[in-house]
């Protein structure tokens, strides 16, 4: 930290401050974000608040707000690069580019076009039960890929 003080104490250009985030905080709170990926509100905004906070020290952007900040910029929101990442993902298994250590299956509709399989949880369940299963990777980026345009989905 006292290194990352004292080396941007003069230069709080974009370039400097982008490489020092990209490098040093993105790449950590992006770590495995697939696996992990936030589903509480509460624990999404506690992510975008470090870049938030980040990106409100670049020279010349203190008087914007977050999302023209990110749009100045050209950085995407946490929570939108981490629901990309999933997609990304599911089209790799898809191509068979990933291992499909998940189990995801596709299926092609006449109507809507491919489409990644959510399988069905028992609805004697627990609530609780439920709910942690709908917040699942297999489950979240499943029902992420599919809301792509049919067009996107069958590239």
């Amino acid at each position: 930290k006292q290194w990352y003080q004292r080396r941007v104490r003069g230069d709080r250009t974009p370039t400097v401050m982008l490489t020092l985030y990209k490098s040093m905080v993105r790449s950590k709170l992006e770590y495995c974000c697939p696996v992990w990926n936030p589903t509480k509100v509460t624990e999404i905004q506690k992510m975008e608040n470090v870049q938030r906070s980040f990106t409100s020290k670049i020279a010349g952007c203190r008087e914007l707000n977050y999302w023209e900040r990110l749009k100045k910029l050209k950085l995407m929101s946490l929570q939108r690069r981490r629901e990309r990442y999933c997609i990304i993902h599911v089209w790799k298994i898809l191509q068979k580019e990933a291992p499909n250590d998940t189990g995801f299956t596709f299926t092609m509709h006449q109507r809507h076009g491919l489409k990644a399989e959510i399988p069905a949880v028992n609805k004697k369940v627990q609530l609780s039960i439920r709910s942690d299963y709908d917040t699942t990777f297999r489950v979240r980026a499943a029902q992420l890929f599919n809301q792509l345009p049919s067009n996107l989905r069958s590239i």
